[in-house]
Order: structure tokens, then C-alpha cells, then sequence
């Protein structure tokens, strides 16, 4: 009879690591105790800190407390509503904290920090999301950290954000109201700009807010009662973010271009008359400093958008002439200096180019603008002597050959009239 062969039992020391590593992996308490603990130990050595968040990616359930390590990793402890570190006052043996998290690293030594994040999140990518979850919870906490936590959050998101680590949409919270009117928001931005202009330029602040759509909300980063263009402007100018400010000025300007080809549209659309289109552009181009030359060009473009052209040549042409007469005073409005005419010259130009069925009308369009005193004489000889675009110049211009020759010799009887 063979004899039954016993499986050899685990001793009592590995016994009591298997059942501590399991619930480690389901118990949040136990997850945090084991996080502090190792990071404590590595004696804020932080090739050590990578090394062992590398290991218990293994060991530990990442996946389901990843806003518990996030947590230790911020702010060195876990956190609850509010941004307090939870602790049990009576338990005096329990480590509820570790020195080792960016609230206290040296300012100097928190790009290495940033490397520690880099590491753990290219090991685990699947933390990618909790990890911009975490961050943006811990903005939104930021009223219960004190000055110098914040300035620390400021910093390493500055360094996330200029590095591409993660979207900036994290920022979102910074326009809560519980942040902006005690002016917390201000200040974490001011810094984390400074930041991502000593790593980057202006450009990489720009695209990363227009990829998050936040470029139209800096301004909410002020209280309501000081939330106006000139007060962003000159506290960014004062702080050394003349970048910022210019960003700003530049979003403020596409905006009000916006809101007056939206406006203008409703207006033609509605067949209103041409002189309260005038009051109205003149209007907002004084109240937003908006420049001649852009105003121009806007106008022209909303005019023929607002029309189904015949796709026929030799169609199109009285149908844009009839239009364009309608809107003449507009035009002439908003064109008054020789530079703005010559961008008008040059649009049309280009717009007859890209819109191929107008290709033969441009010599037309620019005559009646001509007749209706849109377009001086000198402009027009500015544009076909050297102020044209490259665009179906040779066709342009030799439609425009025998319509020079006679303004030139027009010009030449006025002043012999003269003498």
C-alpha cells in the first residue's frame, strides 16, 4: 500500500506575511500603513522612493488605492475632505505621516520628485487617470494647506504641466469659488506659470490650454469684483508674466472678434440697414481696441458668408457685385487708412483664388469698390506694383493691367489739369 505524501505547511513566519500582503490588497488602512512605512524607510532617498514603489506595484493593489498613494505621495499622509491628514489621536504608535512626499522636498529637489511620479506612472500606466483625478482633488483641498504646501503643489504642477504629464485640465479646480475669492488661485498660478516658463515657452501654455478649453477662463482666476481685462493684465505685468498677460490680451481680442462677426451676421441675416451696421462696428471697434486692418477683413469675410453663391462664372459675378453695393458703407467704415484697403485688396485677391467660380470677377468686385470710394487709386497702384499676394498673381494681375493703365493715365491729365 502506498504510503500518502503530506504537503509540507507554510512556517508560521510566512504564514503571517501571506495574510498581512492580502490585506494589504483590500484593506485601504493597511494599503496606507505599508506606503508610509516603506517610504519612511528609504530615508527620503529617492532613487530608493522609485525602487520601492516599483516593487509594491506588485505586491500592493495600486488600481484600487491609487487616490491613497497619490494622497501619501502629495502630501505624506492620506487625506480627508478638506485637506486634513486623517490620524487616530489615540493610536500614538501608528505612523499617519511621512516626511517623505513634494509638501516637504526642498523647492530645489522637486524635479526629482517630478521623476519619481514619471517612474511610477510609465511602470503602471493604468494610474495615468487616477493620478489626474488625485491631483485635481488636491487642488480643490488646497484651502487647507498652508503657504508654503501650496507653493510646493504650485511648483510640481508646473513641472507636470510643462513636461506634458498630464492634461490641464487638472487646473479646472483652481476656478472654484472657495479658491478664487480668497485669492489661493491666483497666487498657485502665478507661481506654476513661473514655473512652466523657466522649462518652456509661452507656446506650450498655449496649447496645452486650448487642448484642455480653458483658454477663455483666466480671468475667473480673479474675484468678481476685481475680474476685469486691465487688473489681469497689470498684475501679470507686475509679477514678470508679461507672456501670460499678452495670452490673455490675445484670447480677450479673438473673442471680441467673435461676438462682432456673430452680431453682424444676425444683422445682415435680418436685413437691417447698412447704417446700423456701421453705429454697431465702429461701436465695438472702439470699445475693444480692435485693430482697422482685422476689422476689415472680419467684415469682408462675414459679408460674402452670408450668401449661396451660383456656381456659375459668369453668374457669380453680377450676384456679387449686387451684394457687395448693399454693404459698400460698411466697408468704407471700417477701411479708412491705406493699410486696412490694401489688406481689403489683398482679401479679396485671396478670396477670389481659393473660391475658383470667382477667379474672373475679381477685376469687377475691385472696380465698383472703386467706383463706391471703398478702394483708393493709390492703393490700387500699390497693389499691382508690389503689394499683392502670390495667389493667381499672374491671373489677377493681368486682369487688372488694362484697369491700372487707365487710372494711371487718369492720374497723369489731373495733374497736368493742375499745372
Amino acid at each position: 500500500m502506498s504510503q500518502k505524501v503530506e504537503k509540507p505547511s507554510l512556517s508560521g513566519h510566512r504564514l503571517k506575511t501571506r495574510k498581512r500582503d492580502e490585506k494589504e490588497k483590500y484593506d485601504p488602512s493597511s494599503f496606507r500603513d505599508a506606503i508610509i512605512q516603506g517610504l519612511t524607510e528609504t530615508g527620503n532617498d529617492l532613487d530608493q522612493v522609485a525602487k520601492f514603489l516599483d516593487l509594491q506595484g506588485g505586491k500592493l493593489d495600486f488600481r484600487r488605492y491609487a487616490d491613497v498613494l497619490f494622497d501619501i505621495l502629495f502630501a505624506g499622509g492620506q487625506l480627508a475632505p478638506g485637506g486634513s491628514i486623517v490620524e487616530d489621536p489615540t493610536d500614538t504608535e501608528k505612523l499617519y505621516r511621512t516626511e517623505v512626499c513634494v509638501f516637504k522636498t526642498d523647492d530645489s529637489k522637486l524635479k526629482d520628485f517630478y521623476e519619481v511620479f514619471n517612474k511610477l506612472l510609465r511602470r503602471y500606466k493604468y494610474l495615468e487617470r487616477s493620478f489626474e483625478d488625485a491631483l485635481k482633488k488636491i487642488l480643490y483641498f488646497m484651502k487647507g494647506f498652508n503657504d508654503d504646501e501650496k507653493r510646493k503643489l504650485a511648483i510640481i504642477t508646473g513641472i507636470f504641466l510643462a513636461n506634458s504629464f498630464c492634461s490641464a485640465k487638472v487646473l479646472s479646480s483652481l476656478f472654484e469659488e472657495h479658491l478664487v475669492k480668497d485669492g489661493i488661485s491666483l497666487d498657485f498660478a502665478v507661481m506654476m506659470f513661473k514655473t512652466w516658463l523657466a522649462e518652456k515657452d509661452i507656446n506650450s501654455i498655449t496649447t496645452a490650454f486650448k487642448k484642455a478649453q480653458l483658454e477663455n477662463k483666466l480671468l475667473e482666476l480673479f474675484p468678481t469684483n476685481k475680474r476685469d481685462q486691465d487688473t489681469f493684465v497689470a498684475h501679470f505685468k507686475k509679477v514678470g508674466l508679461a507672456p501670460i498677460a499678452d495670452f490673455q490680451e490675445a484670447q480677450r481680442n479673438f473673442q471680441d472678434k467673435v461676438e462682432l462677426k456673430k452680431h453682424l451676421s444676425e444683422m445682415i441675416k435680418d436685413d437691417e440697414p447698412p447704417k446700423e451696421m456701421v453705429t454697431f462696428v465702429t461701436e465695438h471697434m472702439q470699445k475693444h481696441n480692435l485693430k482697422e486692418q482685422e476689422v476689415t477683413i472680419l467684415v469682408w469675410s462675414t459679408i460674402m458668408a452670408s450668401v449661396e453663391w451660383n456656381k456659375k462664372d459668369e453668374l457669380v459675378a453680377e450676384q456679387a457685385i449686387k451684394h457687395l453695393k448693399t454693404y459698400c458703407p460698411l466697408l468704407a467704415a471700417v477701411a479708412k487708412s491705406g493699410k486696412a484697403e490694401l489688406s481689403l485688396l489683398v482679401k479679396i485677391q485671396e478670396y477670389c483664388y481659393d473660391n475658383m467660380n470667382f477667379m474672373k470677377s475679381f477685376q469687377k468686385i475691385v472696380f465698383m469698390l472703386y467706383k463706391t470710394e471703398v478702394l483708393r487709386e493709390e492703393v490700387i497702384l500699390k497693389w499691382y506694383k508690389d503689394g499683392h499676394s502670390a495667389k493667381g498673381k499672374s491671373v489677377f494681375l493681368e486682369q487688372m493691367k488694362k484697369f491700372v493703365e487707365w487710372l494711371e493715365n487718369a492720374s497723369e491729365e489731373s495733374e497736368e489739369d493742375e499745372d
